[in-house]
C-alpha cells in the first residue's frame, strides 16, 4: 500500500504541475529516483501520465473558457491573451514541443484549447514534449547520482 501512496502522489503533483498550480513534479521525481526504491521507468511514465493530463486539463479550459474572454472578470487581459495567441498561431502546432518549460508550457496548453487544436495533435506532441523533459531529467539524475 505504500507504494500505491507513492506513484499516487508522483501523479497528483505531476497533474498539478501541469496546471497553473505552483507545484514542481521535477523535484518530487527527482527525490524519488534517487531513493533507488522504485523503478525508474515505472516514476516516468507516472509522473508522464499525470503531467500530459494534467495539460490536457489546461486543453480543455482553453476551449471551454474562451467564450468568456469579452467579460469583466476573465482572468487574462484581452492584450495578453492576443499576445499568446499571435505567438502560437506564428509557430503554430510544433510551439507545444515547448509545453515543459516553466512560465510559457502552461499558457500554451491553454491556448492551443483556445484555438481548437486537435486532441490527437495536441496530445502526441505535449507526450513528446512531456515524457522527453522527464527522460532527460532521470539520465542525468542517475549519471550523477
Amino acid at each position: 500500500m505504500p507504494d500505491l501512496a507513492i506513484y499516487a502522489g508522483l501523479f497528483l503533483v505531476a497533474f498539478l504541475a501541469a496546471t497553473f498550480l505552483p507545484m514542481q513534479s521535477e523535484a518530487a521525481l527527482v527525490g524519488l529516483l534517487l531513493t533507488d526504491n522504485y523503478p525508474a521507468s515505472l516514476l516516468v511514465t507516472v509522473a508522464s501520465v499525470g503531467n500530459v493530463l494534467g495539460a490536457t486539463l489546461n486543453w480543455g479550459l482553453g476551449r471551454w473558457v474562451e467564450r468568456f474572454s469579452e467579460r469583466s472578470w476573465f482572468p487574462v487581459q484581452p492584450a495578453t491573451l492576443e499576445r499568446y495567441r499571435a505567438w502560437y498561431q506564428r509557430y503554430g502546432k510544433w510551439s507545444l514541443l515547448l509545453s515543459w518549460v516553466p512560465l510559457i508550457g502552461d499558457p500554451l496548453t491553454v491556448i492551443a484549447g483556445v484555438l481548437r487544436e486537435p486532441l490527437p495533435v495536441f496530445l502526441l506532441l505535449v507526450t513528446v514534449a512531456k515524457v522527453g523533459r522527464y527522460l532527460v531529467l532521470t539520465a542525468v539524475t542517475l549519471h550523477w547520482a
